[in-house]
């Protein structure tokens, strides 16, 4: 299918594009990768007004790092994350998560602002978001606001974002001597996530843990941290029955629902196996 006939704009700079989105009244999107919205437009699941395209705007992609926070850039590309020695050293779980998503095409032109406001309730890049605490930079007619990401993410593809606002860049914490892991179930490599679990943990030297951030994917609306399993990890040594208790509560917590991946009683099943493998792997990575 071709998609419906709209307005192809070509924003200069952030300013240009929110003033591009607030012209057509909230009925425009950004493009960046496009790896979600060209699909979505040819099957005509959107029919916006306007496109406007943030492609060619100087310094949106950067990757940074800054007084123990990295910043990346909303159009920062997967395999520029992927590659980055900054996010190597820095941020092990975002690059590692990076690589879970599609294909070598897919991470050459999807971006990490475009999977963010895209807001898939199994995408890798909002799991590892909230995982890890990011900041989510929105730019709108009025000026800049932060958002949190425990606060952008509200159902299947919908954010507290505003029609008219734009992200432009993510600040992730950058937290000395944190270690993550990532575990998902897939039919094969490279498809959207059954489920998937991030954890995030900074261990005391003393075999146990200082805290420890659960967060899950693909068991409910959209992506979201574990509260009552976090807080019961933090302080453990991560023994057996604590993480089996974990387990169980990162399962009521989920709310998942059946489509033609997975019936909600399977994926409910499967959180406390995929919260267990884990933590098996956080452990693992605090003794590396």
């Amino acid at each position: 299918m071709k998609p419906a006939a709209f307005e192809y704009v070509v924003a200069a700079s952030p300013g240009e594009a929110v003033a591009a989105l607030a012209s057509y009244d909230g009925d425009a999107r950004i493009l960046a990768g496009g790896q979600s919205l060209v699909p979505m437009l040819n099957m005509r699941l959107l029919r916006p007004a306007a496109v406007v395209d943030v492609n060619r705007i100087d310094g949106l992609g950067d990757i940074e790092e800054d007084e123990g926070a990295v910043r990346v850039g909303a159009l920062a590309r997967y395999a520029a994350i992927e590659f980055s020695p900054v996010v190597a050293a820095r941020l092990p779980l975002v690059a590692e998560a990076v690589t879970y998503v599609g294909d070598r095409q897919v991470r050459n032109r999807g971006t990490l602002g475009g999977s963010l406001a895209q807001a898939d309730p199994s995408g890798e890049m909002p799991l590892v978001a909230l995982a890890l605490g990011a900041t989510v930079s929105a730019l709108g007619p009025d000026g800049e606001r932060r958002v949190p990401a425990a606060e952008l993410f509200l159902g299947p593809y919908q954010t507290s974002l505003e029609p008219d606002e734009m992200i432009t860049e993510v600040e992730f914490p950058a937290v000395p001597g944190a270690v993550g892991a990532l575990v998902e179930h897939v039919r094969r490599h490279g498809d959207f996530a059954v489920l998937a679990v991030a954890a995030v943990g900074v261990a005391d030297g003393d075999g146990r843990w200082a805290s420890v951030r659960i967060a899950l994917a693909g068991v409910g609306p959209h992506p979201f941290v574990a509260e009552e399993a976090s807080a019961m990890l933090s302080g453990s040594a991560l023994e057996p029955e604590a993480v089996r208790a974990a387990g169980e509560a990162c399962a009521a917590a989920g709310d998942p629902s059946s489509d033609v991946r997975a019936s909600a009683e399977y994926r409910r099943h499967l959180v406390p196996i995929y919260v267990e493998r884990a933590l098996e792997r956080l452990k693992a990575g605090s003794a590396a």
